[in-house]
């Protein structure tokens, strides 16, 4: 049974980016040794939106935006935009290393952590 999802970035300067998702996102991570780090990610979503191309994207949620941004902003995160208010959330980007650019945001809607029973077929 799947038990998580393993998100990736690639970037020319990853000792940089570990480094920021360690010291300024502030996650918990394991070092694997060699200074490769992977980072817990305490919970997570996957949403599916439909598009004429295929790609993916990674993008972070808190509790509270203004709060996040202050905190994150006093370790020296830089923001790309203000925040617009969506029909799912309220949103912001943040600058990575690598010139990496990412969405922050707060969700209006509640998880329920429903689970679908998978059927055997009978």
């Amino acid at each position: 049974m799947i038990k998580g999802m393993h998100g990736l970035f690639y970037t020319p300067k990853p000792e940089e980016l570990r480094a920021f998702i360690r010291d300024k996102l502030d996650f918990r991570y394991t070092d694997i040794g060699d200074g490769w780090l992977i980072f817990d990610v305490p919970e997570g979503d996957l949403g599916c939106h439909p598009s004429d191309k295929s790609f993916h994207s990674i993008s972070f949620y808190c509790d509270d935006l203004e709060k996040t941004i202050k905190e994150l902003k006093a370790r020296g995160v830089e923001f790309t935009s203000g925040i617009s208010e969506e029909s799912w959330g309220r949103l912001t980007h943040f600058r990575m290393p690598g010139n990496m650019e990412v969405e922050l945001y707060q969700p209006k809607y509640k998880k329920t952590h429903r689970r679908k029973t998978m059927r055997t077929g009978k």
